[in-house]
């Protein structure tokens, strides 16, 4: 019901702009998260937004977003690092409020792998 997409191979430095697609139902009231899992790392948080837009971020260079219209999250990565290189993930929450705990996201969709050469 979540599809993350956008990963790939980059140079450190550049950007990318991961998507999460949802379908089957309508996600526009419920909370969207970004987390990332690095090799050998446990789950991160990145970024998080709300119903209404209100959105948070642990990474002044990522930007999080979402298109209620299309069912789509987005989240703009600048600058990238050798260190952001990781599976990044998405997912959402039955509540209109965010939150920055893995363990309160209901669904989840399939990671997108973001690598970045130094």
């Amino acid at each position: 019901q979540l599809q993350a997409s956008g990963g790939g191979l980059v140079q450190a430095g550049d950007s990318l702009r991961l998507s999460c697609a949802a379908s089957g139902r309508t996600f526009s009231s419920y909370a969207v998260g970004w987390f990332r899992q690095a090799p050998g790392k446990g789950r991160e948080f990145i970024a998080a937004i709300s119903w209404s837009g209100g959105a948070r971020s642990l990474k002044d260079r990522f930007t999080i977003s979402r298109d209620n219209v299309k069912n789509t999250v987005y989240l703009q990565m600048n600058s990238l690092k050798p260190e952001d290189t990781a599976v990044y993930s998405c997912a959402a929450r039955r509540s209109t409020i965010i939150s920055y705990y893995s363990h309160e996201y209901d669904y989840w969709g399939q990671g997108t792998l973001v690598t970045v050469s130094s």
